[in-house]
């Protein structure tokens, strides 16, 4: 498994019955990204905060060393983590 080097902070906030968290996660646990999972359903706190942070109520929402990504948008978060 190839650990990403010098990783800034990864969140998801996410649901468990969320196809992209659940895809978004998966592909993180394969190219070795640790991250902290955040669901949403159970902390309204969390979900007041992913809203505050991303303008949206929609899961996944990835914040990447404070840079968010709405949606499990692998280029972009590829380019943020320095995947090939």
């Amino acid at each position: 498994m190839n650990e990403v080097k010098n990783q800034p902070k990864v969140l998801v906030f996410s649901t468990p019955t969320c196809s992209f968290c659940n895809m978004a996660k998966k592909y993180f646990r394969e190219k070795g990204v640790k991250f902290t999972d955040i669901d949403v359903s159970r902390d309204q706190v969390a979900a007041r905060d992913m809203v505050r942070r991303s303008g949206q109520m929609g899961v996944p929402v990835i914040d990447i060393g404070g840079k968010i990504i709405v949606g499990f948008d692998r280029p972009k978060i590829n380019s943020l983590l320095g995947i090939k």
